[in-house]
C-alpha cells in the first residue's frame, strides 16, 4: 500500500468516524426528545410500571424489569466512581446542577440525589450503544459485499430511521438491542461462532428478545459449516441465551405483571383506525404522520421488491425466519403502531437498503459487482 493510498484510507475512516458520530447523536437526540429514559409514566409518577426509577430499582412490572444490562452496568460504574461515598455524590451534584445538568437533564428523576448519577451514566451508555450500532451496521453491510459508500449510507440511514420506529414508546434498551442484533449477524458472517456465546448472554440480559433472534442466525452460520454443526452452534447459543433468560425470570418472579402482555384484540381493532385516520407523531422536532401508514408501507414494499433479489441467499433465509418469528409475536403481544417491536427485521431492512444503494451507485458511477468482504 502506497503512502498516498494509506493517507486516503485514513482520511475516509476519519470522515466515517465523524459521520457516524453525528448520525448517532442525531438519532439519540430524536429518541431522547420523544421519550427521555421513560422518566415518568402516563400519570406523571416516577415509579410507574416501566419507568426509569422502577427498572433500576428492580421494582418495575414484568416484562420491563427483565431488561437489566444497562441498569446493572450503571450501578457498577456509579459505585466504582463514587466509591460508595454519599458526600462525593452530593458534591458532584452541586457542582454540575447549575450548569450542564439543567440543560441536558431537565427532568425530576435526574435531579433526584438517589438517581442522578445512574441516570447520567445510563444516558451515556445508551448513546455509546447507538454509536456502536452504526459501526456494526456498516460491518454487516460490508460483510455481505456492499461497497463502503453504500454500507456507510445504509448504516447512517438506518440509525436516523430508528426514532421514527419509536412511535408508541422508546426505551433505553432499544439501541443496545439494535447493536447486539447487528454484532451477532456480523460475528456469524465474519468470526468464529464461539465469539457469539458471551454476546448472546449479554444481549439477552439487555432484552429477552435475543433468545428468539438466535434461530435467525442459522442460515448465516450454515455458510461456513455443515448442517449438523450449524444446528449445534445454534443450540449452544440458545442455551447461553436461555440460561440468562431463566435466571432473570426467576430473580424477578415475584414482581407484578406477566411475562408478556396479550394485545391481539387491540391490534385487530386498530386496523380501521390505521387506514382511515392520519396519526401525527413528532420526531426530530417536526410533526409528521406515524411511520405505520399506507405511504410508508408502500415504500417499504417497493424497497423489498427492488432489493430482495440483490441480497445473498443466506440473508434472504435469515429475513424469512425473522419474519416468521417476529410478525406473529408483534400481532399477538405488542401494542398497535409499536414498530420498535419488529426489531428482528432491522437486519433485513438494513441490507435491503444497502442492496438498493449499491445498485444506485453502480448505475451512477459504474461500480464493479460487489465482492464478499
Amino acid at each position: 500500500m502506497t503512502h498516498t493510498s494509506r493517507a486516503s484510507t485514513m482520511y475516509y475512516w476519519i470522515c466515517c468516524f465523524v459521520l457516524f458520530f453525528i448520525a448517532a447523536s442525531a438519532s439519540f437526540n430524536g429518541f431522547y426528545d420523544k421519550w427521555h429514559l421513560i422518566d415518568v409514566d402516563g400519570s406523571g409518577s416516577l415509579y410507574g410500571k416501566n419507568t426509569f426509577a422502577s427498572i433500576v430499582d428492580g421494582s418495575a412490572q414484568r416484562p420491563y424489569v427483565y431488561r437489566q444490562l444497562l441498569p446493572v452496568l450503571a450501578g457498577w460504574i456509579d459505585r466504582f466512581v463514587s466509591n460508595g461515598s454519599e458526600q462525593q455524590l452530593d458534591d458532584a451534584k452541586n457542582k454540575t446542577s447549575a450548569t450542564l445538568d439543567h440543560r441536558l437533564f431537565d427532568t425530576p428523576i435526574a435531579q433526584n440525589k438517589r438517581y442522578f448519577s445512574r441516570y447520567k451514566i445510563l444516558y451515556g451508555l445508551v448513546f455509546l450503544f447507538a454509536w456502536a450500532s452504526v459501526y456494526a451496521m456498516y460491518g454487516v453491510a460490508r460483510a455481505v459485499g456492499s461497497p463502503p459508500a453504500a454500507a456507510a449510507m445504509a448504516a447512517v440511514s438506518m440509525i436516523l430511521l430508528v426514532p421514527y420506529f419509536l412511535t408508541v414508546g422508546g426505551y433505553f434498551y432499544d439501541y443496545p438491542e439494535l447493536a447486539f442484533f447487528m454484532f451477532a449477524v456480523w460475528a456469524a458472517l465474519k468470526l468464529e461462532w464461539w465469539w457469539m456465546v458471551p454476546l448472546s448472554a449479554l444481549a439477552t440480559w439487555n432484552k429477552e428478545s435475543f433468545l428468539l433472534f438466535v434461530p435467525t442466525l442459522y442460515p448465516l452460520l450454515r455458510q461456513h459449516t455443515s448442517r449438523i454443526k450449524a444446528l449445534g452452534e445454534i443450540g449452544i447459543l440458545s442455551i447461553a441465551s436461555g440460561a440468562v433468560c431463566i435466571l432473570t425470570h426467576l430473580h424477578y418472579r415475584n414482581n407484578p405483571g406477566g411475562v408478556v402482555e396479550f394485545q391481539l384484540m387491540r391490534q385487530i381493532s386498530s386496523v380501521p383506525d390505521a387506514i382511515l385516520k392520519v396519526h401525527l407523531d413528532q420526531t426530530y422536532g417536526v410533526s409528521d404522520p406515524l411511520t405505520e401508514n399506507l405511504v410508508s408501507g408502500a415504500f417499504l414494499v417497493w424497497t423489498l421488491a427492488r432489493g430482495w433479489r440483490l441480497v445473498p441467499g443466506p440473508v434472504q433465509r435469515h429475513a424469512q425466519i425473522a419474519a416468521i418469528i417476529n410478525i406473529p409475536l408483534f400481532i399477538c403481544f405488542c401494542m398497535p403502531y409499536e414498530l420498535r417491536d419488529l426489531s428482528m427485521l432491522y437486519v433485513a431492512l438494513l441490507l435491503l437498503l444497502a442492496a438498493n444503494l449499491t445498485q444506485w451507485l453502480r448505475s451512477q458511477f459504474n461500480f464493479a459487482e460487489p465482492k464478499q468482504g
